[in-house]
């Protein structure tokens, strides 16, 4: 021990720690009498510095004046010190083990029990019930010294023993030495922050006060104080640990019970007054101590009568003053505290101060003025975030009792649908609640938090979330205000904002208290959408309502969410007119929307955006809806009835109109209603129509129940005769006489759909009626433009119907009489006609029309539909140049000429390639031209089978968009219009090729858009008309089941068109003259349109094979195909300029083998006398193709002896052929090999067919010698197998 005397006094301490924590059952008395000197030097600060044993030394010997980085590496040092001389004390086992033995014998010695103190050690453990059973532990062991020590009648041998502790002063004089040593270590332990020490040491005294009642609860006090005093020195951490320790060791006191104990013994104690004095003294020196102080003093508050309560804790001067000062520095724990007891002793008191209403009740408390005087207070709960204060939960409490929610629930879920009658009781009940939920919404959330800084809006949201689950969606309008909702915008427009993911999380709070209650849905979708005119997702950048809106399932919500929308949209003063208070409810770094949505609010008006939000989600709950049809059809109804009413009439007298017929009443905006409203509604009716219209068949008897367009124009009827009621536009003589036909013409339709049941007419006529109802929409909608149109149509419908005209109709609209057009000439011109300018919904009835109708199109209505496909707009001095292209048509079917030389006409001044493709980028220069394009200059054999009127009705449309052409600058209207007509006449030939997939006519569809496609100028411009071209070409024609058949399908015109095809394949890709230095985007461009453009021509080459071969025609009718391919194969080997892919033929000779085994010894020999090297080794793949076919043919002895014939036949041109090549060897090694490759095959075949002798005879020697040094083993073979 001499060692240990000359160490410093920093050393001193940390083994004083070492062998008073790590080495607990050792204790040393020449270390006590050193502490003892140490705590002399250092008055009551060793006391603190003993908290834990080791840690409170290592705060003490570092200097306070040392900044607090340094004195943290400080203590880390003498941490790691005191762990070095912990290592070393249990290398010293045989010394501890003789003080243990001391130290027990000493315990027997002295009559009582031994007390374990490493039982410390383990209460600091992270393991909870290693705490707990060390607690256990130390509680029996010191309550079995305890026994001992009171039956001892000189209790002072047992103190004159091994003493643990100094005598100290502290009250516990009836305490054996062991437990007086337990209590000041207990209690200078939870001021420790090592590991659990603050837990397992509150624990241990929690259980060691409760169990024994020799501590007295007022030494207790004393103690604490003294141990865990907080002097002037003390800084940071170390005061901090102290003011911790006090609040564990009053709460292990609290929890111990004995100030219970106490007060049964003794009703006047003194000692819960003065706790709660203590307790709330220490609440006021950190504001982090607030909080668990006043839960210490109400988990007492919870074990005392009512009684103690008004007479100790209440009494408490301490406690009185802080409630007095509250409101002012705004202490939400002393609200949470006096509400608290409030509640348990249900007595008014004036100890309350400003803080509750005298007398009490819940109207007092949230009154205005009250609440006003508690905003400091709530205001201040902000520092627990992110955990929400306990008061709140408190005063929602107050503020939603359960009892009237349940009823209040119970009348929201009835008013649904119906009224619900409520009791005068329960009624006042709920407004009282109402108003006080209304003040102090008003007053704390929006006229405080939300105003306030970032943290108290945070909190706001904090408390609507509090508030959610408690409230009924009645209530919905308070919570979700017109501030609250700018404030969730102003922070959501921008994801930096600091409260975003705040923001983002009341959003998914929102949405999970909503997840399965339609009314709380409803209420959610329109207070977000009332308050942000109808602009909340669009703001936010969010799918909120959206997302809220696909959630409705059952028809109930869905009737009930309409309901709300048709109030919303009906009602005055639904938008919010209060000004967003930016500076206020925003964040520093955000914006109220995006910079188009302020400039679309000048353009359409703050309730009309709301409004037209309406018109738009109405039907849109129909997309996810899956209900049973009788439901689905009532909830269409409802809809169908909104749209009508408020988008095709208005009220003349006031706003409501009750129909007697309907048994409805109906009702309008006291503002009228704008005409873009009207429109939008309109637009929406005919989506939902044409949703209803589509793919349904009529049921028999079960018409009129379910058929929403019957249904439409029935209270379209009935409301047009109500004499205060009145289309929202007037309409002239035409539009109104066209309106009145169609009404007819669809009741007429209707009731003959119903006579035929389930058979195809009955198809046809639903299509035709439900193309009727939007015609007659469109006429609302766009008045004077489709009088002609709805006239035509009526016509067409009288002709189907074959009946007595039961309409009223003029002179003009009879179709009788020589020289008029066909029926369905007339249907297609009229369809045509409807095409350019009509809806999506009106495009969606006229293509279910032409589905049925299309089986008995004839070709003038087909090539009408082609014309408009290959109309184009280039300039008058180019489509002159074009137009004797056009009459020599039937020599040039494809235009592939006239593409070349328009192409070559135009380079100089557009500077495009003729080869482009992209038709993006294969746009020729546009300029504007002076006079209109002479109608009947293009396409001479579409105009061949017309007369005047059919041209003029096929051309109205196209002469407007020339017009417009002429007066504006650069066409884009026009060319635009123009390229929409194409692409809508397009799903029309679409849907022809796709109903009639084998007749003759489709072969002139294919032939005209293959026409178009290859000509630049017929997709000008647009890469949408030029793949969808492409996509028909390929999957309704190329990749189509059935094909054209029969005798109608001309073998000329098939062989015209496969020339033009191959010639097209072949055809080499051109560059520019006039550009030196083209630019890569268009020379990929051009390189990707000529690629196309080969991909087509080989493509059309294997479909028309295919159908020539399905004709099954004798060899001696097909030597036209026989010369086109001879005239392919010259051109081929003979010129350069050839691009005609090896593939290509191989394939063709793969598919139809009759085309190579007729071409075979024409091939031999062009290959044999080809003056291209590259072409002759590249048509060797195709000679073996074909000796392939022909050896593969030949299964039995005849067939093997009809090719041996054959390949004897062409013997002679084969050798020569391997003469050429062996003689004219190629330099390169790639070919070389597909030479020898090549002529291994052939003897391979000649050797099969036994042909050696006869190949070999006529090979001179010569050339045997060149074929033996160039073959080598593979014609040494052939020879040895000829001997």
């Amino acid at each position: 021990m001499g060692s240990l005397k000359r160490v410093n006094s920093v050393e001193e301490v940390v083994v004083k720690g070492q062998l008073d924590s790590a080495n607990d059952d050792v204790v040393s008395e020449p270390l006590e009498k050193k502490a003892r000197r140490e705590k002399k030097k250092n008055e009551k600060k060793k006391d603190v510095e003993m908290a834990d044993g080791g840690d409170a030394a290592a705060h003490s010997v570092i200097p306070n004046s040392i900044k607090p980085m340094e004195r943290r590496k400080k203590r880390k040092a003498v941490d790691k010190e005191r762990h070095r001389v912990a290592s070393e004390n249990e290398g010293r086992k045989p010394k501890q083990s003789s003080l243990e033995s001391h130290s027990a014998s000493s315990s027997t010695s002295s009559g009582l029990p031994e007390f374990h103190i490493s039982v410390f050690k383990d209460l600091a453990s992270a393991d909870v019930s290693v705490r707990e059973a060390a607690a256990e532990a130390l509680v029996t062991e010191l309550q079995e010294v305890q026994k001992v020590y009171d039956r001892l009648e000189k209790k002072e041998v047992a103190e004159g023993g091994l003493q643990l502790e100094a005598e100290k002063d502290d009250g516990l004089n009836n305490c054996a030495p062991s437990l007086r040593y337990a209590v000041r270590r207990l209690i200078r332990g939870v001021s420790s922050s090592r590991e659990c020490a603050r837990q397992g040491f509150a624990l241990g005294l929690t259980m060691l006060v409760g169990t024994i009642p020799s501590i007295q609860v007022d030494s207790l006090l004393k103690i604490i104080a003294n141990l865990l005093e907080v002097t002037s020195s003390m800084k940071g951490q170390e005061a901090r640990d102290c003011l911790l320790g006090r609040l564990f060791a009053y709460g292990a006191l609290s929890r111990s019970g004995r100030l219970t104990e106490d007060l049964i013994s003794d009703t006047n104690t003194l000692y819960i007054k003065e706790f709660t004095s203590l307790l709330i003294s220490l609440a006021a020196k950190k504001r982090y101590l607030q909080e668990p102080a006043v839960s210490v003093i109400l988990d007492l508050a919870d074990k005392l009568p009512t009684e103690a309560l008004m007479n100790h804790v209440l009494q408490s001067p301490v406690l009185h003053e802080w409630f007095e000062g509250a409101t002012e520095v705004g202490n939400p724990d002393a609200l949470l505290l006096a509400l608290k007891l409030r509640e348990k002793i249900s007595v008014d008191s004036l100890m309350f101060g400003k803080l509750l209403p005298h007398p009490f009740n819940p109207d007092k408390l949230f009154a205005t003025d009250h609440m006003s005087s508690l905003v400091n207070c709530l205001k201040e709960s902000t520092f627990c975030q992110p955990r929400v204060h306990n008061v709140w939960p408190v005063l929602v409490n107050i503020l939603l009792p359960d009892v009237v929610l349940q009823e209040e629930d119970a009348a929201t879920g009835s008013n649904s649908i119906k009224k619900h009658k409520k009791s005068r009781k329960c009624s006042s009940s709920i407004e009282d609640v109402v108003k006080n939920f209304q003040c102090f919404y008003e007053v704390i959330i929006e006229g405080s938090l939300l105003l306030s800084s970032h943290d108290r809006k945070h909190l706001a949201f904090d408390v609507v979330l509090l508030l959610l689950p408690r409230i009924p969606a009645s209530f919905v309008p308070i919570v979700l205000s017109y501030k609250l909702v700018q404030c969730l915008m102003d922070v959501l427009s921008t994801k930096d904002s600091w409260l975003y993911k705040v923001a983002l999380y009341f959003l998914k709070g929102l949405s999970d208290w909503v997840k399965y209650d339609d009314v709380r849905r409803v209420a959610v979708i329109v207070a977000l959408q009332k308050h942000s005119n109808g602009r909340f997702d669009c703001i936010t950048r969010t799918k909120t309502v959206k997302d809220l809106m696909a959630e409705f399932k059952t028809e109930t919500g869905c009737m009930v969410f309409i309901q709300n929308l048709v109030s919303m949209f009906v009602d005055e003063g639904h938008a919010s007119e209060e000004p967003s208070d930016q500076s206020q409810t925003t964040d520093d770094n955000s914006e109220i929307g995006s910079i188009e949505d302020k400039d679309s609010v000048g353009t359409l008006g703050n309730s009309d955006f709301l409004k037209s939000w309406v018109v738009e989600s109405i039907p849109s709950i129909l997309k996810y809806l899956k209900l049973d049809p009788e439901a689905k059809f009532r909830v269409q109804k409802e809809i169908l009835k909104f749209l009508a009413v408020q988008g095709l009439f208005s009220a003349s007298l006031g706003t409501e109109v009750t129909s007697f017929e309907l048994q409805e009443k109906f009702r309008w905006p006291k503002a009228a209603t704008s005409i873009a409203l009207c429109r939008m509604c309109i637009e929406q009716l005919q989506l939902l129509l044409a949703q209803k219209g589509e793919g349904s068949l009529a049921v028999a008897n079960g018409l009129e129940q379910n058929d929403l367009g019957s249904y439409f124009m029935r209270f379209l009827c009935t409301l047009r005769n109500i004499p205060s009621v009145s289309l929202f536009r007037s309409l002239s003589n035409e539009d109104e006489k066209a309106f009145k036909k169609l009404q007819a013409m669809e009741t007429r339709l209707s009731r003959e759909e119903r006579t035929c049941g389930l058979s195809i007419d009955a198809s046809k006529l639903r299509a035709l009626r439900y193309l009727l109802i939007q015609l007659l929409l469109q006429v609302l909608l766009r008045p004077g433009e489709f009088t002609e149109s709805a006239a035509e149509l009526i016509i067409c419908c009288k002709k189907f119907l074959a009946a007595p005209d039961l309409l009223d109709s003029s002179g003009e609209d009879e179709l009788d009489g020589d020289g008029t057009p066909e029926l369905m000439d007339v249907l297609v011109d009229t369809l045509l006609s409807l095409l350019p300018q009509s809806s999506a919904p009106m495009r969606s009835a006229i293509e279910q029309v032409f589905r049925y109708f299309c089986v008995d199109v004839r070709d003038d209505g087909l090539l009408r539909m082609l014309r408009v496909i290959k109309k184009d707009l280039k300039p008058a001095r180019h489509q002159d140049a074009e137009s004797e292209d056009h009459d020599d048509d039937d020599d040039d079917f494809l235009g592939i000429e006239e593409a070349e030389e328009s192409d070559e006409s135009e380079m100089g001044e557009t500077g495009e390639s003729d080869g482009q493709t992209d038709d993006s980028e294969a746009v020729v220069g546009v300029e504007a031209v002076g006079k209109e394009h002479p109608e009947g200059s293009d396409d001479s054999e579409s105009d061949g089978g017309m007369d005047d009127d059919a041209m003029f009705r096929m051309d109205t449309y196209l002469a407007q968009i020339f017009r417009e052409r002429k007066n504006q600058a650069g066409g884009e209207t026009a060319h635009a219009q123009l390229v929409l007509f194409k692409l809508r006449v397009l799903s029309l030939l679409e849907i022809y090729l796709h109903e009639n997939p084998g007749k003759p006519q489709v072969l002139m569809v294919y032939s005209n858009l293959a026409q178009a496609f290859v000509n630049p100028h017929t997709a000008e411009g647009s890469e949408q008309l030029g793949q969808r071209i492409w996509g028909i070409l390929q999957k309704k024609i190329f990749k189509a089941k059935d094909y054209p058949k029969g005798e109608a399908v001309e073998l000329s015109t098939l062989e015209s068109l496969l020339e033009k095809n191959l010639k097209l394949a072949s055809r080499p890709f051109k560059k520019k003259k006039s550009a030196s230095n083209p630019s890569k985007k268009k020379q990929s461009a051009s390189w990707n349109r000529h690629k196309m453009i080969a991909s087509l021509a080989q493509n059309s080459s294997f479909w028309i094979l295919k159908i020539i071969d399905a004709k099954n025609l004798p060899v001696s009718d097909l030597q036209r195909v026989f010369d086109i391919f001879q005239d392919l194969l010259v051109g081929y080997f003979g010129s350069k300029k050839s691009q005609l892919k090896s593939e290509f033929l191989k394939e063709i000779f793969r598919r139809r083998p009759w085309i190579g085994h007729h071409l075979f010894g024409f091939l031999l020999e062009k290959c044999g006398c080809a003056k291209s090297e590259f072409r002759r080794i590249e048509a060797l793949d195709l000679v073996m193709e074909i000796l392939k076919s022909l050896v593969s043919s030949s299964a039995n002895d005849s067939g093997r002896d009809a090719s041996k014939k054959i390949l004897k036949s062409h013997l002679r041109r084969l050798r020569h052929l391997i003469k050429e090549l062996v003689t004219n060897m190629p330099e390169k090694q790639s070919r070389r090999a597909e030479v020898r490759k090549f002529c291994g095959r052939v003897f391979q075949i000649v050797s099969t067919h036994n042909l050696n002798k006869s190949f070999l005879k006529d090979l001179d020697p010569d050339t045997q010698a060149v074929c033996e040094s160039q073959l080598g083993e593979l014609f040494v073979a052939l020879k040895k197998l000829e001997r």
